[in-house]
């Protein structure tokens, strides 16, 4: 019988990614989408088996609506895994962050992750079912004027550490998967959310951090070209779902490596300085 599976944020990158190859690869894929021509186009692509949902992290009425929907499809066999992958990033110098922002960034990246498993987790007991929770290295190695989304990912670092030992007496696996930089439409949006952003922001933000954005903006603009495929992330969230011992946390693509293992062995206060001098550096270079 084949193994089942949902993942949410299933419209673009890294969740429609797996999704697609989990379906190549037999499973039962339930796909969360937020809306009908993501999950019309999704389904064109994928076998008979795929069943998309409409499913917004945030609102709980569509995590009962998608619950129902699993359990009555399952026929109360129970769902094999789930994987968290819904998300938005927002960039913002901390000063001039709106509380808006801040809680719009928590409530899709943390909160609705944690409705999802809630909502969940009773069909995963029910099948022993393994939970995957797409972070990124942002959640350990934190940068400037991303301070929401990293935050935010830092605390599905620590949700996912809690879930694990939590959830250890019914075998149910948990591991996060820390991707460096992916080609996926989000360098996009978050390109678009800047601007946005700064149109809104006073004029003395804009003085202040004038070299710390003329930087972002260039890393924006250079990131798409360098960043690894997302199949390099759907083999990673494969071993964790396939492996008989997934390993509790995935760091993915060479850059998130070093970055990590810059983290670790630098005093904190020289890797302040690495991360001047290179912002210091594009800022020029994008005068």
């Amino acid at each position: 019988m084949a193994r089942s599976l949902l993942i949410t944020g299933a419209s673009t990158g890294i969740g429609r990614a797996c999704a697609l190859a989990f379906d190549r690869e037999g499973w039962t894929v339930f796909a969360g989408v937020r809306r009908e021509a993501d999950g019309v186009s999704l389904a064109a692509e994928a076998s008979p088996r795929l069943q998309w949902l409409i499913l917004d992290v945030t609102d709980p009425s569509h995590l009962e609506s998608a619950r129902n929907s699993v359990d009555r499809a399952l026929g109360g066999r129970g769902l094999d895994a789930l994987v968290n992958n819904a998300g938005v990033a927002i960039a913002a110098p901390v000063e001039f962050v709106s509380r808006e922002d801040l809680r719009s960034q928590f409530e899709v990246n943390v909160v609705g992750l944690v409705g999802v498993t809630q909502a969940f987790l009773p069909l995963l007991r029910r099948a022993r079912g393994r939970i995957v929770n797409i972070g990124s290295i942002a959640g350990r190695v934190t940068t400037p004027l991303m301070s929401p989304y990293c935050a935010s990912k830092h605390a599905v670092e620590a949700i996912t550490d809690a879930l694990r030992l939590e959830l250890q007496p019914w075998g149910i696996e948990v591991s996060v998967i820390e991707p460096g930089v992916v080609a996926t439409p989000i360098w996009d949006k978050g390109t678009a959310h800047l601007q946005q952003r700064l149109a809104t922001m006073p004029a003395v933000a804009l003085e202040l951090y004038a070299p710390l954005i003329a930087a972002f903006r260039a890393i924006l603009r250079r990131t798409p070209g360098g960043a690894m495929s997302t199949d390099t992330v759907v083999r990673a969230v494969r071993h964790a779902l396939d492996s008989r011992r997934p390993r509790p946390r995935y760091v993915v693509g060479r850059v998130a490596k070093v970055r990590l293992l810059l983290q670790t062995i630098l005093p904190r206060r020289w890797m302040d300085g690495i991360i001047h001098r290179f912002l210091r550096r594009e800022a020029a270079q994008a005068a």
